[in-house]
């Protein structure tokens, strides 16, 4: 038998509602188990034996939740803030309260982010000693050569004290024109500002950054300022390719 859950916790943790909202809604007959009407908040279900619904829809109860979310720049990477949109509110109705961004983007940086709140999963993700890819693709100010690719193979080192591991550089595009050029780089590290330093290092500071996959996770077909559950595949992936643990190294905050 698995760990037994309060009736409003199960609401409240399957649709986002506080656990006083979700007690309302079970004294006003709106949720059933098993097919029965159950109008105490405090009743213990069994998420392997009962069946709770919600006016009718089935709330099966999941300890954990994936999201992967597109995000526009000007969007904070963070759960709550009072005055700006963050990631959380770009997520659909009926996430768990307790949903994070598993490493964070900074404000102008758009793209791939995982929303969940599996913390050991996260740590392994964000952590180098794993070595879990990270690929973005950026505009630059300057026209990138491959002495820069070079540079990035061997690792960045930006002032006196910072270093960066090698990471994989692929000039996409360059521009002579309005000089500037566009890149691929791939890091399994998340230093704070990493990528926006390491070319800065190579005299061509970045313009525009979006990260367009993250381990296993890409955002094909997934509209700019939107957001999905993954899928049962994706969860695996992600959990597969934090199995071959790599060199350790100290956790960094994500960039």
């Amino acid at each position: 038998m698995s760990e037994t859950i309060r009736l409003d916790r199960w609401i409240s943790d399957m649709t986002g509602l506080s656990r006083k909202q979700a007690g309302r809604m079970i004294r006003g007959k709106k949720v059933t188990v098993n097919g029965e009407v159950v109008r105490d908040a405090s009743f213990m279900a069994d998420p392997s034996a009962c069946v709770v619904a919600l006016d009718g829809q089935n709330l099966p109860y999941e300890n954990f939740q994936y999201y992967v979310v597109n995000k526009p720049a000007g969007v904070l990477s963070a759960t709550e803030d009072k005055r700006r949109t963050t990631v959380v509110d770009l997520l659909p109705p009926g996430h768990r309260r307790d949903l994070f961004p598993a490493g964070r983007l900074d404000l102008d940086t758009t793209g791939l982010i995982l929303m969940t709140n599996d913390g050991q999963l996260s740590h392994r993700l964000l952590s180098p000693a794993w070595h879990v890819d990270k690929r973005y693709i950026a505009t630059v100010d300057g026209i990138l050569e491959k002495t820069a690719v070079r540079a990035f193979a061997e690792g960045i080192t930006a002032g006196t004290d910072l270093e960066f591991a090698p990471a994989v550089l692929e000039i996409l595009e360059t521009d002579a024109d309005s000089g500037t050029s566009e890149a691929s780089v791939t890091i399994h590290e998340g230093k704070f500002h990493q990528v926006k330093k390491m070319f800065e290092a190579v005299g061509c500071p970045v313009r525009t950054l979006t990260r367009v996959t993250f381990g296993p996770l890409t955002l094909e077909g997934l509209p700019e300022g939107e957001a999905r559950k993954l899928t049962e595949e994706e969860i695996q992936a992600l959990r597969d390719c934090t199995q071959t643990r790599g060199k350790d190294q100290p956790d960094e905050d994500e960039m």
